[in-house]
């Protein structure tokens, strides 16, 4: 059975219906999901392998029954590992049918199904008793429910549902405990994620700083947290302004509330500063006396660096203060984390909450619009001085003084830019209104609210009225569009040049002038893992799972490159960066494809894991803006990647383990075409003898 599903095109910024599969959605899911980093996490599943069996052990010598209820079981591989370590039975819940499936065939095909029981139910649903799900409460409750903020999949509802009717008093759990820390930092780096700083823009009249509105300001910014490979933040990017504090724990083995609660640590600071950031993580006590322990900690918190488990699928967490507060060595301090069913945040309280009385249940919630629009990645863009004087040096060489500028990106300051540095007129265009009331209120609070003319329209709506009558001679971009995932797409700026190439007036000019594709083939230090067949686990054969994975990414969506923020992933560049294909902005989108066919050398050795591409936007002839590679990359040393965009990842293979795939001597062939009537970026790359002779 087809259906058709809605898509809207962040290129062309149409809606397309486009007829899918019925089971489109699950495929998607399946493609996108951490199932294949899961199983290649080691150290997790050593450590619920050795929980379980010691688990299993406690129950037994008590002289009783091993009845296992295992909560988002997955593949099945914690009942099987139940099973192998002695258990009677075990009741493995999994919500997400395809997933269900799954593990039905993998336990059939590992011998198990007499001993396991796959319902696929969520766990609220699931019942007990003769006629029920299961014939009797279990006694041992196994789950991996947890996500990097621990509590965001919901664990602490199910916990307690569980409890109450799905488990026996004071049951064997396992994970048995989870605690979360938080560390208090300051950090420019991290702050400039959250905050709109003072900009500053050299003009011909001297210094103008575009300042943030006091709303902004005052904001106590996104609720959500921000998940990050932190241990790919340098130390010199922020200073330690607190110890590691232990926040707060829960046990699972007893009843468990998801009530909102809030937890008060107090302590004196390590050095004086404004404290701006709280770093958090988490780590999961497998057995009652905390022997067996599977830590989220960063390295410089970790009790052995160098076995520091590489994992994508549990990270670590930047949580931003409501405001920036000054805090003083020795004087001491409250730091209060915050939690409801799914969420965590944290607050700095100068006295103890529980003394005042005044603690504040209610999760911040973002009333600048700002945090709603501006993701902080584009926070990071937009406060880069750096950026902004490439850009002003760009505008210096086409602006004139009788300019009549039109701005085309979501929520950019360009406009402003180009208003302080003497265009006659500004015009910017956004098309949706809670961008218009950001700028506006951004325009107000520099006085510029009577200078820059705000159109809230789609662009193939433009008038000439809504232009004062009047023809664009500058066209301007960054561009960046908040609808765009993949660098391409962002080559909506070429279709809306497009649709408005009739305001344009003899001569216009665009910036950028054009647009360029880049790509380099990479070996990964560690993000292979995340599109790497598993095979056996732990002694266990989860073939399926890989051919599930490998036949959801046979999709046509799931086919493409994946963005992923590479200064988050480290690689190694095994060929220089090659130029794939140009787009020019200065005439409007062409009706033919745009193709590019062609082969990559391998210049260094190593294992070829794919291809990473990118866009680079030529502003002018002599300015060039990179959303990827931003220095030439050495033989030895890591690529340095512009860390506020996403690159797109293009995975070699699906079939084969990337350990295998060597990088020298060969080539990558590819093909890459642009086709103006969908927007699409096709790709399809290809290794020339891709394994040696040994294999």
């Amino acid at each position: 059975m087809k259906v058709f599903c809605g898509r809207a095109n962040p290129v062309t910024g149409s809606v397309e219906w486009l007829e899918e599969d019925e089971h489109y959605d699950y495929h998607q899911e399946i493609a996108r999901s951490s199932y294949a980093d899961m199983l290649h996490d080691k150290d997790r599943n050593l450590k619920y392998y050795q929980g379980i069996r010691a688990a299993v052990s406690r129950v037994k010598d008590r002289g009783q029954e091993a009845l296992v209820l295992d909560i988002g079981t997955g593949t099945g591989l914690l009942s099987m590992m139940a099973v192998t370590a002695g258990a009677d039975f075990c009741y493995a819940i999994e919500v997400f049918k395809p997933m269900a499936d799954a593990a039905v065939k993998i336990v059939e095909k590992n011998g198990f199904s007499d001993k396991i029981k796959v319902i696929n139910k969520h766990s609220t649903e699931v019942t007990v008793g003769l006629d029920g799900d299961m014939p009797c409460r279990a006694n041992i409750l196994i789950t991996e429910l947890f996500d990097t903020e621990l509590i965001g999949e919901g664990a602490l509802p199910s916990y307690e549902h569980a409890h109450r009717h799905l488990v026996q008093e004071n049951c064997e759990a396992v994970p048995h405990r989870a605690t979360v820390y938080a560390q208090l930092v300051e950090s420019r780096m991290m702050w400039s994620w959250n905050k709109l700083f003072p900009i500053h823009v050299q003009t011909r009249l001297g210094e103008q700083v575009i300042v943030p509105p006091s709303e902004l300001e005052r904001c106590p910014g996104a609720p959500s947290v921000y998940d990050i490979q932190l241990n790919q933040v340098s130390p010199t990017d922020f200073t330690a302004l607190s110890s590691v504090l232990p926040m707060f724990s829960v046990d699972f083995s007893k009843q468990v509330s998801s009530s909102a609660a809030c937890h008060v640590r107090q302590f004196e600071p390590l050095a004086s500063g404004q404290a701006q950031v709280v770093l958090s993580w988490w780590d999961i006590e497998m057995d009652p006396e905390g022997k067996i322990k599977c830590t989220m900690a960063p390295f410089w918190a970790h009790s052995d660096p160098q076995e520091l488990q590489w994992r994508d699928h549990w990270m670590q967490c930047v949580y931003f203060l409501p405001q920036e507060e000054p805090v003083i060595q020795g004087s001491a301090i409250c730091l209060v984390a915050h939690h409801d069913d799914y969420c965590v945040w944290y607050s700095l309280q100068r006295t103890s909450p529980e003394k005042n009385g005044r603690v504040d249940p209610v999760r911040p919630v973002c009333d600048c619009q700002a945090h709603l629009l501006w993701n902080r990645p584009r926070f990071g863009e937009i406060n880069d001085q750096d950026r902004t004087d490439q850009y002003v040096q760009a505008l210096r060489t086409v602006l004139k003084p009788d300019s009549v500028c039109l701005c085309v990106s979501d929520g950019s300051l360009l406009c402003m830019l180009a208003h302080h540095l003497g265009a006659e007129q500004v015009f910017t265009m956004e098309s949706s209104a809670a961008s218009h009331r950001l700028m506006k209120k951004i325009f107000k609070a520099n006085h510029l609210e009577d200078k820059i003319n705000v159109i809230e329209k789609r662009p193939e709506l433009l008038t000439s009225a809504d232009l004062e009558g009047k023809k664009v001679s500058l066209l301007l971009g960054e561009p960046f569009f908040t609808t765009s995932l993949l660098p391409w797409h962002n080559l909506y700026f070429w279709y809306v040049r497009t649709a408005v190439d009739q305001h344009l007036g003899p001569g216009a000019v665009v910036m950028p002038q054009a647009a360029s594709l880049h790509a380099v083939v990479v070996e990964f230090r560690d993000l292979w893992r995340v599109r790497s067949p598993c095979g056996n686990c732990e002694g266990f054969d989860v073939h399926i799972m890989d051919d599930m994975i490998k036949c959801a990414l046979d999709f046509r969506e799931s086919k493409e490159a994946e963005p992923h923020p590479l200064w988050e992933y480290p690689c190694r560049s095994l060929s220089e960066p090659q130029q794939i294909l140009t787009f020019d902005f200065q005439q409007p989108v062409p009706p033919q494809p745009l193709r590019a066919e062609g082969s990559i050398k391998l210049s260094r050795p190593g294992r070829s894991h794919g291809a990473v591409l990118w866009m680079e936007y030529h502003l002018t002839p002599g300015s060039t803006i990179s959303t990827g590679l931003l220095k030439p990359a050495e033989d030895k040393e890591d690529c340095c990647w512009n860390p506020h965009c996403k690159q797109a990842v293009y995975f070699f293979s699906t079939t084969l383990d990337p350990r295998e795939l060597l990088g020298s001597p060969q080539t990558v062939s590819y093909v890459v075409e642009f086709q103006p009537h969908t927007g699409d970026v096709t790709m399809d790359f290809t290794l020339a003898d891709a394994l040696d002779d040994g294999h």
